[in-house]
């Protein structure tokens, strides 16, 4: 799983018909304490993750193994909004 802190939304008005409807979010690539790398990717978002929340996203495969991504063309999916990091017993990210 990956890092990243929702920096925008995406909006496709024409796509592939096996893409489901859904909220897609841009998400930008961080370490655990929350500094942005200089990396984004599109991931599809059901949990409703917000602007500036640090979210776990899952890739490849992985990302296509939930009942609503199971066999469409999805490359990454937002499955966590990040509450706290805890780093040997020290707060490195805290909402």
């Amino acid at each position: 799983m990956i890092f990243g802190i929702v920096a925008g939304s995406v909006v496709s008005d024409t796509k592939s018909e096996s893409l489901p409807a859904a909220k897609y979010l841009l998400v930008q690539s961080c370490d655990r304490a929350g500094a942005l790398k200089d990396d984004y990717l599109v991931a599809i978002d059901q949990l409703g993750a917000g602007m500036g929340e640090m979210v776990l996203v899952s890739q490849g495969s992985s990302a296509r193994q939930t009942e609503y991504t199971d066999k469409k063309p999805i490359d990454a999916v937002i499955v966590g909004i990040v509450d706290l990091i805890d780093e040997h017993g020290k707060t490195a990210y805290k909402k």
